[in-house]
């Protein structure tokens, strides 16, 4: 199948009218960016609420089949859409391999003095190490994240051995993996994604752990002695109680995902039932730890 990109530069409004015309008249996919991206103007969005309203000019993206005439397409999804045909330009998108490409960016990375994630096509760099084998498939969770590391970090400090961890928004299960690695009696991840699900059992099963993945609509009976949630802020504050109601009293609850102005308003949601630690940062990224009262 040969692939043409379908390239529009649009006012934001009108870029999230086009979206799903063009998705219905046949596009294979539909990507957003800020269209002044690399220059002195790029507007950078970390808060996911605004999504392409935060910039002034969208560079719209649709990969669309060479054989379904792009430039045809876009006239069906503008007409559906009442909008007059914009400037466009298309152009081949080149083959290559994809997943050759995409594992170039995943190296080992040393978490701590004793853990290590490690791509499933790289050896381990010290073998007597924790090793985490990793691939992420289409789930978060490669361990470059500076959230995932920072919950790493906390587990290894967290977990003395026998306890039930709780890993909200699993992703790839790298996290749940890890406390059962290091040390946990028994580990639950749960995501709202069902492909995160099924990659996630892949990988417990490649690190021999048993570990239990759940998809967030099967009903959860759990109190936990360790929970974690790297997401972010807004579903953080959408499920407070919840993740404060499945952490035994005297359990530790650790939160990520989160900016540093964003970190007052998730303690406020959770201080009815959190005494919080200190907050920890790392690259302008926020992890939330505390005791559950």
């Amino acid at each position: 199948m040969t692939i043409a990109a379908l390239v529009l530069d649009l006012e934001a409004a009108t870029a999230d009218r086009l979206c799903d015309t063009l998705l219905a008249s046949g596009a294979l996919s539909v990507t957003c960016e800020d269209a002044l991206a690399g220059t002195a103007l790029e507007a950078p969005c970390f808060d996911e609420r605004l999504g392409s309203a935060a910039w002034s000019t969208v560079r719209l993206t649709a990969l669309c089949r060479v054989q379904d005439d792009p430039a045809r397409l876009l006239q069906r999804a503008c007409g559906a859409a009442l909008l007059p045909v914009p400037h466009h330009r298309v152009h081949q998108v080149v083959e290559e391999d994809w997943v050759a490409k995409s594992r170039e960016q995943f190296a080992p990375i040393r978490v701590s003095a004793r853990l290590w994630v490690v791509p499933t096509w790289h050896a381990a760099p010290d073998p007597a190490a924790i090793n985490l084998l990793m691939d992420p498939g289409l789930a978060f969770g490669t361990g470059s994240h500076p959230t995932t590391r920072l919950c790493l970090q906390w587990l290894e400090r967290a977990i003395a051995g026998g306890e039930t961890v709780l890993d909200y928004g699993c992703g790839s299960g790298i996290l749940a993996i890890a406390a059962m690695k290091l040390g946990a009696r028994r580990a639950i991840g749960v995501d709202i994604d069902t492909e995160a699900v099924s990659v996630a059992r892949d990988n417990a099963r490649r690190n021999g752990v048993a570990c239990r993945f759940l998809v967030s609509r099967e009903p959860l009976a759990l109190t936990a002695n360790v929970v974690v949630a790297n997401i972010l802020a807004n579903p953080l504050k959408l499920l407070a109680p919840v993740l404060a109601s499945s952490c035994a009293r005297g359990g530790r609850l650790a939160l990520s995902g989160i900016l540093p102005a964003q970190a007052a308003e998730i303690m406020e949601h959770y201080s009815p039932w959190i005494a919080f630690d200190p907050v920890a940062e790392v690259e302008g990224w926020v992890c939330l730890t505390g005791t559950r009262q």
